[in-house]
């Protein structure tokens, strides 16, 4: 067994005498290279560390800039409308902004009607609901006279107060009996007896007697428009007594997209390529197992509405494993016109030359809202991303003036080409002038102008039709449902899953924009297209599914 050497303490004069050795020969190596060096070599050393400092410097400014941006993205305010909050602040010295020593003071006039007293508060309307009374009655032994010791009768009724009274989901077995007949003259006269059945609809799930369609309907009306995924639906249904797992109710939900929806969806489409102006977006979605894909790839939900003057509007949800332009390349063949989207490249060199991309103003104000956000408070008001602002809010004013006044579609383009175009241009002439006095780059301000050059024929587009809108919101709002349900049930297991998805929240946004109620919309389609009823006649707009499901 051998022991270890035993470790040498230094004491501290030792230690003294190796640091100052060690520092005489630094000392004494930087003495001989600064002996070595020309002065042409000190200056481009100093040039060399002074870059680098600049760079550091551009580093740290870089830096904080993104940790502002995440500050004010995590606990600041998300709206961009901008003005209101400076009306708000504009309140504390509105007395010294507002004031006028010149203004005649205003001549008295007397008012001779009476004003309305404004309630408090807003009454409920009852009036599609049904109304039960409940009728509150002495007991028998207190209907006396306490004057004459008399028997007291009812002489009236008054409505103290109106309550709203829940009554929840109930769920009842429907049995299909069919009924058989047989002929009387036969069981007299003849050995054999003619027996007929009644005929029965086949069930709505082949192999499922507990599918109704009223059932299905419920389950995608709660994951579809509420959100709530199948997990939490088997839960309530167990509260409830009955045992129906989410396995089940998710092949209840592709057996319907598989066998039922396709032509309606496919009706949907037709009328979708009919339009002469478009929205579309995208989000992301996981689909754990997908052929040749890992489950932490991203796959891709793109979205395409109609405009705000389609008299029959459509929102279609279209699943694709990739976010290529290839795939709206191929759904919106056929499709010629104009299509508003946000700044994504493969829009604009992927799509067919009948295409026409607008751009979206709304993702060129938030460039510069960015920027500020990067900014200490103090020096925001005198900045130039303010003024990039201020040009793109100053667009927006106009559009609201536009719609105050009430403009055609034909007297909102005059009215754009009169001043917004005017405004769009002296904002670009700024933002050149801007980048020629080289901002840096990498800065949020210096990405807002390299955005607004880079997108600028499309956000000029705008002006090419007075139906086409200042931004691209309206599909923004349409990824929004689908957003919200992602965050609830997280993920799709598989391709078939999420197609049906994409299909049955087209079927539940395209009823709710034709002003449906989804359940009964749902519910329609299901009592309806598993028995040969055309999709042509089941779509949202129809005066039948008017009738009924709104």
């Amino acid at each position: 067994m051998c022991r270890s050497s035993p470790i040498r303490k230094i004491s501290k004069k030792q230690k003294s005498a190796v640091m100052i050795e060690i520092t005489a020969l630094f000392c004494y190596n930087l003495s001989m290279k600064t002996k070595e060096r020309s002065p042409a070599e000190w200056r481009a050393l100093l040039d060399k560390k002074e870059d680098e400092i600049a760079f550091l410097h551009r580093q740290i400014d870089w830096l904080t800039q993104q940790l502002r941006l995440a500050r004010g993205q995590r606990f600041g305010a998300s709206s961009e409308q901008t003005q209101a909050i400076l009306e708000q602040v504009s309140l504390f010295q509105e007395a010294e902004s507002e004031s006028c020593a010149k203004m005649p003071e205003p001549e008295l006039e007397q008012v001779t009607y009476k004003r309305r007293k404004q309630k408090g508060k807003r009454e409920l309307d009852f009036s599609g609901l049904p109304v039960e009374q409940v009728i509150h009655e002495l007991p028998e032994a207190e209907q006396v006279c306490l004057e004459c010791g008399g028997k007291l009768h009812a002489c009236g009724h008054e409505v103290l107060r109106r309550e709203l009274a829940y009554v929840p989901a109930q769920y009842k077995v429907v049995e299909h009996v069919q009924t058989v007949y047989a002929c009387r003259c036969c069981e007299r006269n003849s050995d054999h007896v003619f027996l007929r059945k009644s005929e029965v609809p086949a069930p709505l799930i082949p192999g499922s007697g507990v599918a109704s369609p009223s059932l299905l309907a419920h389950i995608m009306n709660s994951k579809y428009t509420l959100a709530l995924p199948l997990y939490r639906q088997e839960q309530e249904l167990q509260r409830r007594g009955l045992s129906i797992s989410r396995q089940t109710m998710s092949n209840w939900i592709i057996y319907a997209y598989q066998h039922y929806f396709p032509s309606l969806f496919h009706a949907l489409h037709q009328e979708l390529l009919k339009s002469e102006i478009l929205h579309a977006d995208e989000t992301t979605l996981t689909v754990l197992r997908e052929d040749g894909r890992q489950a932490r790839q991203k796959s891709y939900v793109w979205v395409y509405r109609t405009s705000g003057d389609a008299v029959s509007p459509v929102v279609l949800y279209d699943y694709q494993p990739s976010r290529s332009g290839v795939c709206a390349s191929n759904f919106l063949q056929g499709f010629t016109g104009l299509l508003h989207t946000d700044g994504y490249e493969a829009y604009h060199c992927k799509l067919p030359q009948e295409i026409t991309v607008a751009g979206c103003w709304a993702h060129m104000r938030r460039k510069f809202t960015d920027a500020l956000k990067t900014l200490p408070k103090d020096i925001r008001a005198r900045s130039p991303a303010q003024v990039g602002l201020e040009y793109c809010n100053k667009l927006f004013h106009l559009e609201e003036d536009y719609a105050k006044q009430g403009l055609s579609f034909q007297e909102r383009f005059f009215a754009r080409m009169e001043r917004s175009r005017t405004v769009a241009e002296e904002f670009f002439a700024w933002v050149r002038e801007e980048q020629e006095k080289n901002p840096v780059p990498k800065s949020m301000f210096g990405t807002a102008l390299t955005y607004a050059l880079n997108q600028r024929d499309w956000l000029m587009n705008i002006f090419l039709d007075g139906r086409l809108e200042l931004s691209n919101n309206r599909a923004e709002r349409a990824v929004r449902p689908f957003a919200i349900g992602r965050k609830n049930w997280l993920f799709c297991n598989t391709p078939h899953g999420a197609n049906a998805s994409a299909t049955i929240y087209s079927i539940v946004e395209t009823a709710k924009a034709n002003g449906l109620r989804p359940f009964h919309y749902l519910n329609f389609l299901l009592e309806r297209l598993p028995h040969g009823y055309s999709p042509e006649a089941c779509l949202p707009w129809e005066e039948t599914a008017q009738s009924i499901c709104r």
